[in-house]
């Protein structure tokens, strides 16, 4: 009985020490990118714009990316990148986008790259819901024409905006159901998970069309998660890719088309 009661305090204890530590390192695992470096070149050579948006944490950096093509007021595309890259990693990438007329904005994550502050889920929504005002202030961006674009981690981001401010649409990359189903699969119950981040609940409240890509061999974020959100959404479309999590091409074709059917360019 002793010795039954012994292992039974040794589990309790090394659940409670796991949950303990889970807890407190959570936040650098989830964001790892706060401490990756990036420089500013690609920008001018992007011909894009520095804003600078002042949130409580301090300022957070964003890059607004001119349509190729100008037919002012045009769709803009507000685009959240993975937890382990910086704005700086992809204005190259939005050629494709730009000269179909449409603009880009890459905002970045507090405490990421040059901004200030720190990573977390409210901080995030809160950098996103002034980088969508700023964007739909501006006289060559239709506001009824934003689009959210995220990919992995910035499908969190997207979502979370999608709950604070109307988007016309959703495009969710490679991303997952919830923080929490995530962190199931390590042993951390839901009450301890920090930033949830529940794309699912937020997908399935959205009212608007959405476009889901993800890779068929993604082992870091599994394709169920995008059947789930498939499945939550009933105006959602789902393009599975045979690819991984980090080496999937952009879906330019998928995604022309499908802005092309929801009047979004």
């Amino acid at each position: 009985m002793r010795a039954a009661v012994g292992i039974a305090a040794l589990l309790v204890a090394g659940t409670v020490g796991w949950w303990a530590f889970a807890f407190a390192l959570q936040r650098s695992l989830l964001f790892p990118g706060s401490m990756a470096m990036g420089g500013a070149g690609d920008l001018e050579r992007a011909r894009g714009e520095r804003l600078w948006l002042e949130t409580p944490g301090g300022r957070v950096e964003a890059w607004l990316l001119p349509a190729a093509v100008r037919a002012e007021p045009g769709p803009l595309v507000l685009y959240a990148h993975g937890n382990g890259e910086l704005i700086d990693h992809w204005p190259d990438e939005f050629g494709p986008l730009r000269s179909l007329g449409i603009s880009v904005l890459l905002v970045e994550y507090p405490g990421y790259g040059r901004s200030a502050g720190s990573p977390s889920q409210p901080s995030i929504t809160e950098a996103m819901t002034l980088a969508y005002d700023l964007a739909a202030s501006r006289p060559e961006v239709d506001a009824e024409r934003i689009v959210g674009w995220g990919r992995s981690l910035g499908g969190g981001a997207v979502c979370a905006l999608s709950r604070e401010r109307r988007l016309a649409a959703l495009v969710l990359e490679s991303t997952f159901t919830s923080v929490a189903r995530m962190a199931r699969g390590f042993g951390l119950p839901r009450f301890l998970v920090r930033d949830p981040f529940d794309n699912e609940e937020a997908v399935r409240a959205f009212d608007g069309p959405m476009l889901l890509v993800h890779g068929e061999r993604d082992e870091i974020i599994p394709p169920d998660h995008a059947r789930a959100l498939h499945a939550a959404a009933p105006r959602s479309e789902l393009h599975l890719a045979p690819c991984g999590h980090n080496d999937c091409p952009r879906p330019w074709e998928a995604l022309e088309r499908f802005l092309a059917a929801h009047r979004l360019l």
